[in-house]
């Protein structure tokens, strides 16, 4: 496996351009299934699971092209309606093509994926809103098979907000017959990119990014041109290494507005955020003040970021207080941050993360995808040199992240094995 060695020491300085957001480009790449003829969908990034979306389109019959940052997809020849384990297992995201083959082809088969490093993640509520709208739902061998000869509207409550879930059924609703309504529905930035890419091709929606969202189905929908929106997580990792760094760098291509909650805290820490000419100026304190957060659904405080304010609190002025609310195993991290000599200690969904004035580099491993991004920021204040293992997790969700601290004039090495 690949390892990513840093010299840790110097501050970030120099511009960086964000990259499109994956978890916005994944649902309208699997969208393109809802119809037929050339879908062009623009800043796609280039990331281990954008290549899993292809790979599993390209089971099904789809042409699946992906050129510098754009993804161009044809499903007028789909003949395989599964979505296999041997794919899913890779991305928990492939689920996403439940909702869009059953309601364009009436069948569905796809592999229950099953728990992940960061807790478990059902699918139940997907199934329960495909069943409202129609579908006859069976588990057999592991695998979900939907069918339904056409969908049809319905109202459908959420327990719990769920992204995924969410796009699921808002594509499923768009091709169905009649009204649907999602309530307590997903506010992402992403779930609203997906409505606005369906809304340009024909699709009836109204009431994205609030809690209830209302779909009138048509009877087609026409070839998605589309340009995904940046990546919020990343736009927050950066920010938050300029942070630890005491940092001066310029961020372009970025969208503020979809990081009130996280901005809020990192200001709080110290941390100064000024618009600039080219972009977005972000210049971090000598050293962090102690700050605590809570993660919520959007629009709270992100958990795909609470890994990387936590590393940011490891050398901050006082005890931070962390506490993660939506999944439950998501502190794997902290034992590799103190082997880096972060003094934290954690008792359930709480951490209390004691402020010191020196990390040290060390050999860690990642254990999912934000720990990764967390291992680098701690990696960049510490003293000597820092290994980081197992970095496929990575290659999830940065794209070119070497490349980008090399122009912010850090160390960064990857070997590969």
């Amino acid at each position: 496996m690949d390892k990513l060695i840093i010299k840790g020491g110097s501050p970030l300085k120099g511009e960086i351009e964000i990259s499109g957001a994956k978890n916005a480009a994944l649902p309208v790449i699997a969208a393109s299934l809802l119809t037929s003829g050339e879908c062009i969908i623009n800043r796609v990034p280039d990331l281990r699971d954008i290549k899993t979306m292809g790979r599993l389109l390209k089971n099904m019959g789809a042409e699946f092209h992906y050129e510098s940052n754009k993804a161009i997809v044809r499903t007028d020849r789909i003949k395989n309606l599964e979505a296999p384990y041997d794919l899913v297992k890779e991305m928990r995201a492939s689920v996403l093509v439940l909702g869009p083959m059953v309601a364009r082809f009436g069948r569905a088969r796809v592999s229950l994926p099953g728990g992940c490093a960061i807790g478990a993640r059902p699918i139940n509520l997907h199934l329960m809103g495909l069943e409202k709208m129609g579908a006859k739902i069976e588990l057999e061998a592991g695998y979900v098979i939907a069918t339904a000869k056409r969908l049809k509207g319905s109202t459908i409550y959420f327990d719990i907000s769920t992204v995924t879930g969410t796009e699921n059924i808002m594509m499923a609703a768009t091709l169905a017959k009649g009204v649907t309504v999602i309530e307590n529905a997903a506010r992402e930035p992403e779930v609203v990119d997906l409505a606005n890419a369906l809304i340009s091709i024909g699709a009836k929606i109204k009431g994205a990014g609030g809690s209830v969202i209302e779909i009138e189905g048509v009877d087609e929908l026409k070839p998605i041109r589309h340009t995904v929106i940046p990546d919020r997580i990343e736009t927050g990792t950066f920010m938050t290494m300029a942070g630890i760094t005491g940092g001066d760098i310029i961020i372009k291509g970025c969208m503020l507005e979809h990081l009130h909650a996280f901005m809020t805290k990192i200001e709080e820490a110290g941390t100064k955020i000024e618009e600039a000419d080219s972009g977005v100026r972000i210049t971090g304190p000598a050293r962090p003040n102690a700050v605590d957060i809570e993660t919520a659904p959007y629009p709270g405080f992100p958990t795909d970021m609470q890994a990387q304010f936590m590393a940011l609190m490891t050398i901050a002025q006082g005890t931070s207080i962390i506490t993660e609310t939506i999944f439950e195993n998501r502190f794997m991290h902290v034992a590799e941050l103190i082997r880096m000599g972060a003094d934290i200690s954690f008792k359930g969904s709480t951490a209390a993360v004691k402020g010191i004035k020196q990390l040290k580099g060390a050999n860690v491993m990642a254990t999912d995808l934000r720990a990764s991004a967390s291992l680098i920021v701690a990696a960049l204040r510490a003293e000597g040199m820092t290994t980081i293992h197992r970095l496929y997790h990575l290659d999830r969700g940065y794209e070119k992240i070497e490349e980008k601290l090399n122009r912010l004039g850090v160390f960064v090495k990857r070997e590969k094995r």
